[in-house]
């Protein structure tokens, strides 16, 4: 019989993820925390669910697609929370970034209910969200993880096997690490060079003749172009993670020199109120501290 699917957390990624699974033929019950995001499914006649508990007796696999540790927290533990649903057995998916810490404590949670956790970030924006093709980072136990696999694939384009439990979170947090460092770095490559009289056009036709040619400084030095701001990856979820970068950097004795640097770059474009626009908006700090404007 195939497995009944739960996803709790409709947002940017979360719905297009959902639709992803419900796509492939798979029954699918949802939930999200603010009604207005699951009207949509209602339209559609997708189960919708009034808290992550009923979700929960309606799943043999769930997901949960939240903006941070305190979102998961409150989804799992609260009063009709996921725990108070929980199946035996059931697995429970948690894709949302956060730390290390809190991953633990949500493994040991699930375990101790009775549930199977599976340690499942993914590394992707809005685009790669609707076309399926995240890339997963999964941790765990690995029959655990070829057990989800046909699920996981209906949203990635690649599933990573990152070792143990926890050990997903702190891959995703490695890359998000990148993912602000290249953003920053662009963003003052651009600034610099506009300053100094280089067209946009001319340093993107640079950038993409060399060897630093990649997608992602294309994608967003285009943006950056147009002005357009429109959210794929927002300014506040970019320091969220960065947040939680720099915590687990301390905690392990891990010296960050430029990430901290970049966080406060982030922290900058988030307190100017950037922050639920693309995190391609953080070169507007730098265009106000140098009097240049690189878009346009």
């Amino acid at each position: 019989m195939e497995k009944k699917i739960g996803f709790i957390g409709l947002g940017t990624m979360g719905a297009p993820m959902a639709r992803n699974i419900m796509d492939a033929g798979y029954e699918v019950h949802v939930y999200n925390r603010t009604p207005e995001k699951a009207k949509p499914f209602v339209e559609d006649d997708v189960p919708v669910h009034d808290s992550p508990a009923e979700v929960a007796i309606h799943s043999d696999v769930m997901f949960i697609m939240v903006t941070e540790p305190e979102a998961l927290n409150e989804v799992l533990t609260r009063e009709n929370g996921v725990l108070q649903g929980l199946q035996e057995e059931t697995v429970v998916t948690n894709m949302s970034t956060v730390s290390h810490e809190a991953t633990m404590d949500v493994a040991e949670s699930v375990e101790s209910a009775g549930g199977r956790f599976l340690d499942a970030p993914v590394s992707g924006t809005k685009k790669p969200a609707e076309d399926g093709a995240l890339v997963i980072l999964t941790g765990g136990d690995e029959s655990l993880v070829e057990e989800v696999t046909p699920v996981l694939q209906t949203m990635g384009k690649e599933i990573i096997y990152c070792g143990e439990t926890g050990q997903a979170t702190n891959m995703k947090l490695m890359i998000n690490l990148l993912l602000g460092s290249m953003m920053e770095g662009l963003s003052e490559a651009l600034v610099f060079g506009k300053k100094l009289g280089l067209s946009p056009e001319k340093m993107l036709q640079t950038i993409e003749a060399g060897g630093l040619h990649a997608p992602f400084f294309s994608a967003k030095t285009n943006a950056i172009r147009s002005g357009n701001f429109s959210k794929n990856f927002p300014v506040n979820l970019m320091l969220k993670d960065l947040n939680l970068v720099m915590d687990s950097g301390g905690n392990n004795g891990i010296t960050l020199p430029q990430t901290t640097v970049t966080r406060e770059m982030f922290n900058a474009a988030n307190i100017a109120g950037s922050g639920d626009e693309d995190m391609a908006a953080v070169i507007q700090v730098l265009e106000g501290l140098t009097d240049t404007e690189v878009r346009g």
